[in-house]
């Protein structure tokens, strides 16, 4: 968790910032959808585009028993689970950004994955959305 107004990390369940000092609000309902709309909501502000970026690579032991992963076939489950870590934090820094420009959702999110291309294995998850404020319809 993330605080709001200084972007510094905050352990779950604070009331105050111990960086900062400011009052750590939840955002319970907070919505993230691919979709451009939300049904039974309308937009009401379009406050910007948000996006969060991820690079991630394997340690030595990840990359070793990765090798031996692809000798057999199938999954690589020593990047699964590195790639999904990678797709989660990405998704928060989206979200923690769109909070902080007041925004209680994220709108046409975009999840891509690129290699850098530096032969180092390095991989780059990005998330892309449009941060807005939503109410029920009536």
């Amino acid at each position: 968790m993330y605080c709001p107004s200084c972007g510094k990390e905050v352990k779950e369940g604070a009331i105050f910032c111990p960086h900062c000092g400011s009052k750590i609000t939840l955002r319970e309902n907070f919505l993230m959808v691919t979709t451009p709309t939300i049904p039974g909501y309308k937009i009401v502000k379009v406050l910007g585009v948000v996006t969060g970026l991820t690079p991630r690579t394997r340690g030595v032991l990840g990359k070793f028993i990765a090798s031996f992963q692809t000798i057999k076939g199938g999954e690589i489950t020593a990047f699964t689970t590195e790639l999904e870590k990678a797709r989660q934090e990405a998704m928060e820094r989206v979200k923690q950004k769109a909070m902080e420009m007041g925004a209680n959702a994220v709108v046409g999110l975009d999840i891509e994955t690129s290699d850098l291309g530096l032969q180092a294995g390095i991989t780059v998850i990005s998330v892309t959305g449009t941060a807005v404020i939503v109410e029920p319809e009536q």
